[in-house]
């Protein structure tokens, strides 16, 4: 979460976000090779370009950045669209979530985080190769149509609020209101689509010279990634979030991707890989506020807070989701004019179009010293009531910031302990926030996998984390001389 509020991507920006998928090759979907990128595209993506670099953390400069894109342009050549190393825009996001999508006009992205995770070469140009084979195969004009009938934010929201409010108008707004400082603002595509493009980008690989299994391992990777986040953050659904928590579960498309390179072979440039990731920013980036366990931190802001036993937390660009079985919220900001009472009213008065959300009443206190002015309204939405609270704090240089809140009628409770632990941080305190960084190390004789994993910057699930970071699975273990990824403090 930045402390700068960003204006919300435009639903023309939003309805024409597409990720990663394909049918089976040679199908008659297969789109032809030698058709350019148009015009119309080329705006179309132009247009929504700068919007997505704001929600999604920023474009990262600098070698790591022009190394990712140059294996995304070699892998777009692959393609056949006419033009496409000259066509496509390759961009490093500077986010903590594993995603990669694109978008019409040959805009294909990847987070840092993705990056991280990936142990060669050939898995990068896998997953850029797939986020080219949706522009190529045109997957977002295909999808157009429908997602004009059922605007992107609807079921975004829809999405969101699940069983809490349901498909109602007014719940679809709510829901709307708390998607927009998520990660989520892509499309889902079908699943046969996400098999096309994973079909592409194994095709793309084989023309490149690349290892087409790399496909398969790194949605191996993902998946593995996803099972550990579900059992750290206390999640029963291993799925979410996933590559962009829009495409479907990797683990599904595994051994179908591992099956399609059967007898391929190439090269991997796994050692190259590694130098060129080497020291790259890894999970949540300090400017944005940083998770530790239940506890959110933002140096910048000067602000902390601690979510409910059983939550578990997202950072986005733009603001904080908090999740669990009794409802959700998110930290975020609003414009402020010195009046917290106004604030409050304001931010209710902009959840709904269709109806009036007035809460029972506006009341101030102060929690740890900080002014505060809180509200609940109940609201009827398409799966019965729930209750809408709005909790906004005054902190200095006239900026506030506030919680909504969506839970079932009557356990609006459930977020108390998180809004009584707002505190300001002590300068102190925001210095020691150091970011995490990945390094490259040789693995010496006397190493193993346990004792590489005790290094990892974390004080829980060290060797899961080095195991799945590393790509090991089952029983497979380092070897002497190879390189590996740990993650520590950087400076």
């Amino acid at each position: 979460m930045t402390p700068i509020k960003t204006a919300a991507i435009s639903t023309t920006a939003l309805l024409s976000l597409t990720l990663a998928g394909c049918g089976p090759l040679g199908g008659a979907n297969i789109p032809s090779a030698s058709a350019p990128i148009t015009q119309t595209e080329a705006q179309q993506g132009a247009q929504a370009h700068p919007q997505l670099l704001n929600e999604f953390g920023g474009a990262m400069t600098g070698s790591q950045a022009q190394y990712v894109e140059q294996v995304g342009k070699n892998i777009a050549v692959q393609s056949g669209l006419g033009n496409a190393r000259e066509s496509f825009t390759v961009s490093l996001l500077n986010s903590p979530v594993n995603n990669a999508f694109a978008i019409p006009g040959g805009y294909i992205y990847t987070t840092r985080q993705l990056v991280g995770l990936m142990n060669n070469e050939a898995e990068l140009a896998g997953v850029l190769g797939h986020e080219v084979g949706h522009v190529a195969a045109r997957h977002s004009q295909r999808r157009q149509a429908k997602a004009q009938q059922n605007s992107l934010l609807g079921a975004a929201g829809a999405i969101l609020s699940g069983v809490l409010l349901g498909n109602s108008g007014i719940g679809q707004q709510i829901g709307q209101t708390l998607m927009q400082g998520s990660q989520l603002l892509t499309l889902k595509f079908s699943r046969s689509q996400e098999l096309e493009a994973d079909d592409l980008g194994i095709r793309y690989l084989n023309q490149a010279g690349y290892d087409p299994h790399a496909m398969g391992t790194v949605l191996r990777s993902l998946a593995m990634q996803n099972s550990l986040d579900a059992r750290v953050q206390g999640r029963d659904d291993a799925r979410i979030p996933a590559w962009a928590s829009t495409h479907p579960d990797p683990a599904s498309r595994v051994q179908s991707a591992l099956a399609k390179a059967q007898g391929g072979t190439g090269v991997t440039n796994r050692d190259t890989f590694l130098t060129r990731i080497d020291g790259l920013l890894y999970g949540d980036d300090p400017k944005q506020g940083v998770i530790e366990g239940r506890q959110f931190i933002h140096p910048d802001m000067r602000l902390s807070f601690t979510a409910p036993q059983g939550f578990y937390m997202v950072n986005g660009t733009r603001a904080v989701t908090i999740s669990g079985q009794s409802g959700r919220a998110q930290l975020t900001l609003a414009p402020y004019n010195g009046n917290l009472n106004n604030y409050v009213g304001t931010v209710f008065a902009g959840l709904s179009k269709e109806q009036q959300v007035q809460p029972q009443g506006i009341q101030r206190t102060t929690v740890n010293g900080i002014p505060a002015a809180y509200g609940t309204a109940r609201v009827n939405s398409g799966n019965g009531q729930v209750d809408v609270t709005v909790f906004a704090y005054e902190f200095a240089n006239n900026q506030a910031y506030h919680f909504l809140a969506i839970s079932p009628a009557g356990q609006a409770s459930a977020f108390n302990s998180m809004f009584g632990s707002m505190r300001k941080i002590s300068a102190q305190e925001a210095a020691n926030v150091i970011p995490r960084v990945i390094d490259v190390v040789t693995v010496g004789a006397n190493d193993s996998t346990q004792s590489l994993a005790s290094r990892m910057a974390y004080t829980d699930n060290q060797l899961e984390r080095f195991r799945v970071l590393n790509g090991l699975s089952g029983n497979e273990n380092v070897s002497r001389g190879q390189k590996v990824k740990i993650v520590v403090r950087g400076r």
